[in-house]
């Protein structure tokens, strides 16, 4: 990739080097291709043994997620070394330069670690906003790819076409009543977002069809862009986990309502078909 000299945009005299835009095309393509090459392998260790590197009260921290990375990162950086890497094992470069990638190697860990196959590969290509002021958040994604290998499903996105699986274009459902509708919920891993989201898993257990709790938000908004689920509510979401899935939903026609909290790279996030979000915020 390369780089170009803009003058003007710094000190009287002085030039500030701006990437070029990169081939989202061809980006695109090279997530999709390092994500089912991660996909094969981590399938292939479903029912085997796995190395916990780190556990806490809610979550854990497989071997397998940093040696999935440092594979991504590896075909990142060969095609497109002057982008950034913001993952959820670690950053390679600087994570608020104009582009970078959003990943995360294994979403839905706790799942894949006892064997359950309802996990996936998130990667995403962003880019800063024109008019950012530098807050973390002030960022657009490009492309996004998700990769279900235990469904062999692969999920992915263009700013400004449709969203498709396995190459078939994907739209969100029609449904506009709770009573109807298929809502997904997740807990985050602390105190707080427990205690807000208790209440509205028992509210909404009341109103709509079905609750599901599935342990993945890459795949619960994926699933939302092709009318699997309605709605999916998170408090406290990381940025890795749902910055391709939300570009997938927004370009099958569904909309991704999220508010950073006060946690870096952490979000509050209402996604839907369109239909949902105020009657689901009324709830809260």
């Amino acid at each position: 990739m390369d780089v170009l000299p803009l003058k003007g945009m710094d000190p009287p005299g002085g030039v500030v080097w701006r990437m070029k835009k990169p081939n989202v095309n061809a980006a695109q393509k090279c997530a999709e291709d390092i994500s089912r090459k991660v996909g094969l392998f981590l399938k292939r260790q479903l029912r085997a043994n796995k190395r916990i590197d780190q556990q806490t009260a809610h979550d854990i921290k497989l071997e397998l997620d940093g040696r999935s990375q440092r594979m991504i990162e590896r075909a990142l950086r060969k095609e497109f070394p002057q982008i950034a890497i913001l993952g959820e094992e670690g950053t390679v470069g600087d994570p608020c330069s104009e582009w970078r990638w959003v990943v995360d190697p294994i979403d839905g860990t706790v799942n894949f670690s006892r064997g359950l196959p309802h996990a996936c590969i998130s990667i995403a290509l962003q880019s800063r906003n024109e008019d950012s002021g530098g807050h973390w958040s002030e960022y657009r994604t490009e492309a996004g790819v998700v990769c279900d290998p235990f469904l062999e499903e692969m999920w992915s996105a263009k700013r400004g076409s449709r969203a498709r699986l396995n190459g078939r274009p994907i739209h969100v459902s029609e449904t506009d009543c709770l009573e109807s509708s298929i809502v997904s919920i997740g807990f985050a891993k602390n105190r707080s977002t427990l205690k807000k989201n208790l209440p509205l898993f028992t509210r909404l257990y009341q109103r709509v069809l079905k609750v599901r709790l599935m342990g993945s938000a890459a795949l619960a908004l994926t699933w939302t862009a092709a009318g699997r689920l309605d709605a999916y509510r998170e408090n406290g979401i990381s940025l890795w986990d749902i910055a391709a899935g939300s570009l997938i939903l927004e370009c099958a026609g569904g909309e991704c309502w999220r508010k950073p909290l006060q946690k870096k790279y952490t979000y509050e996030l209402i996604a839907s078909n369109g239909r949902l979000r105020k009657k689901i915020q009324r709830m809260i």
